[in-house]
């Protein structure tokens, strides 16, 4: 089979995957916070953001490492990757409990420190499972990767729900998890054909470390976000907003499934196009309207429906989601336009220029969320959202020294879904006027056949 075959066929089931993932996701979450309310929800948010920024911390890079390397890693280099991330792993268990003082000193609430104490032990299982998964990725088995994390998620809920409506709270998401870790590691093994054995080289360690550090450290700086919610929301508004932040966030990120797929497949394909600069500009500029296409009318489509099921659903305790979404799902759009640039920047290996954008948008959220959070509540988040949009200038800076890249596609969709992604916050007929900027888009000939041409594309690499 040929390479772009493979890639064709691997993202239709990374779609496929997430499609039904989403579906999953949406009932589970439906399900789980009706049963557990936002408090309970906020405290098991906190406690996993915490972990999954050590699981990143300890992975030193091994997975996009193994992924990218010229040749097939041979057995031994597997056998090392193992090796370094169970120690890794190890010494983030010890970490995260030696940070759980500050930690309680900073949010002033104990009752998230034992759901901690749990998911730390799950920091072995995520790292025995990585080098697994790269070899899934590398080979673009993305069939054995979409059964292995469909798998998780239907057991994950399958627990989580079940301990809810036995009144378990916060520890019913916390066992879902638990189990979800243990699924993949051992099912990432059994596809991979990978048994973990102890081994050590010093000549490995290095070149993994060497590349892995430079590349880890954009990575643990991006990282760094999702921990705004439960640190810093956390502190100034407790819990329960955590919670409702916490699932907005879950909504976009479940919408987002065909952004993701894109960014997950375009490392093996961006190495393969490394030398060949107009491809690459080709591929970034096709790959911006692509995902604004797919993405935006999901995020658009849930602002408006959102506002008339949401409190049925779910219950009027969650309403804040409502408050939140559009900011949170206006960054996660722009974003669209910029994460290609980032894996062009990685393959090219040009690391530290994507750290450096990843420091300016984290001290923007951060130093946004700490002034305007106590003044202006929920919303200051939200506005602390969109202040992060400036960083992007840099990460154009960038790749534009490397060839110039241009928008004139991107902008015109994306400032019309823009405009509809805030209409659901204005009562009618006012809110009708957000969407003309899309008819006028609509208008043009060229924008319709855009519209077909990745039509076309869809139904071409399903064949």
């Amino acid at each position: 089979m040929s390479f772009k075959k493979k890639v064709l066929k691997g993202g239709a089931y990374l779609i496929a995957r997430q499609g039904l993932g989403l579906f999953i996701s949406f009932v589970g979450i439906l399900l789980l916070t009706r049963s557990i309310g936002p408090g309970n929800y906020g405290l098991f948010i906190s406690a996993q953001e915490i972990v999954l920024y050590l699981s990143h911390l300890v992975s030193l890079g091994n997975k996009v490492y193994l992924i990218r390397r010229e040749t097939e890693p041979c057995e031994h280099e597997y056998n090392q990757a193992f090796t370094l991330m169970f120690i890794t792993s190890m010494v983030g268990l010890l970490l995260g409990i030696a940070v759980i003082p500050l930690l309680q000193q900073w949010l002033k609430n104990p009752a998230f420190i034992p759901p901690l104490l749990i998911l730390l032990l799950t920091l072995p299982l995520t790292a025995l499972s990585t080098p697994a998964m790269a070899k899934l990725e590398r080979d673009l088995n993305y069939r054995a990767v979409s059964i292995i994390e469909l798998a998780g998620q239907l057991i994950n809920y399958i627990i989580a729900l079940t301990l809810a409506y036995y009144g378990k709270g916060v520890w019913a998401p916390v066992a879902g998890y638990m189990a979800w870790q243990v699924l993949i590691c051992a099912g990432s093994c059994i596809m991979a054909r990978l048994t973990p054995r102890p081994y050590w080289s010093r000549d490995i360690v290095a070149d993994m470390l060497k590349y892995g550090i430079s590349y880890s450290t954009s990575v643990w700086i991006w990282q760094l976000r999702p921990l705004v919610n439960p640190l810093i929301v956390g502190r100034y508004a407790g819990p329960e907003v955590v919670g409702c932040v916490a699932l907005a966030i879950r909504f976009v990120d479940a919408l987002s499934f065909v952004k993701n797929v894109v960014q997950r497949i375009s490392i093996a394909v961006l190495a393969e196009l490394q030398k060949d600069q107009l491809r690459l500009k080709e591929a970034i500029e096709k790959a911006m309207v692509f995902q604004i296409l797919a993405f935006g009318p999901l995020l658009i489509s849930f602002s408006f429906i959102a506002p008339l099921v949401f409190p049925g659903l779910f219950g009027d305790q969650w309403n804040k989601v409502l408050l939140i979404y559009p900011f949170i799902a206006l960054s996660y759009l722009f974003n669209t336009v910029f994460n290609m640039h980032s894996s062009v920047l990685y393959v090219l290996r040009r690391n530290y220029e994507v750290t450096i954008f990843h420091t300016v948008y984290i001290l923007l959220l951060t130093a946004g969320a700490l002034l305007l959070l106590p003044r202006f509540g929920l919303l200051g988040y939200g506005i602390a959202e969109v202040l992060t949009l400036f960083s992007y200038v840099i990460i154009h800076y960038y790749v534009r020294r490397i060839f110039p890249v241009s928008y004139k596609n991107a902008i015109p969709w994306l400032t019309s879904f823009i405009f509809l992604l805030f209409s659901a916050m204005v009562d009618l007929p006012l809110n009708l006027l957000f969407g003309v900027p899309l008819l006028i888009v609509l208008a043009k000939p060229a924008s319709r056949q855009k519209i077909l041409d990745y039509v076309k594309f869809i139904k071409g690499s399903n064949k």
